[in-house]
């Protein structure tokens, strides 16, 4: 017996194409469209039919936000050895997770990658009034 697709999970998604095709699987003499996507995550990238990563970079800066406003809110005060220890550990997985593939080369996604930067800055309190330069 071969293996079954759910049809239920099956997606397909076009790529570069703006044709109009319609595909089907059938199980047990069911005939059923599958479901066009736009969008998927797939190892944990964020691709769209289009190939540009805007979505994967405003879900990574998101995720790097969300833990460092965990960080603030869990330390009163950070050094900056200790602070390092926590960015290498926490936040720059999230920003530099597969990057090879989604390397973010239109400006509002490096602003959007770099507003984390200058949040994270903030946070030490030694360098807080030094400016950061985009």
């Amino acid at each position: 017996m071969l293996l079954q697709f759910n049809i239920e999970k099956c997606k397909v998604m076009h790529i570069g194409n703006n044709t109009d095709t319609h595909y089907y699987l059938a199980n047990n003499s069911i005939k059923k469209e599958i479901e066009v996507s736009k969008m998927e995550k797939d190892l944990g990238v964020w691709v769209n039919n289009e190939l540009k990563w805007s979505d994967q970079c405003g879900k990574a800066a998101g995720k790097a936000m969300s833990v460092l406003g965990v960080i603030k809110r869990t330390f009163i005060r950070l050094d900056i050895e200790s602070f390092k220890i926590l960015f290498n550990t926490y936040i720059r997985p999230h920003l530099e997770y597969c990057v090879q593939a989604w390397c973010p080369h239109y400006k509002k996604d490096i602003n959007c990658l770099e507003k984390v930067q200058i949040r994270t800055t903030k946070l030490i309190s030694n360098i807080t009034n030094l400016p950061y330069h985009l």
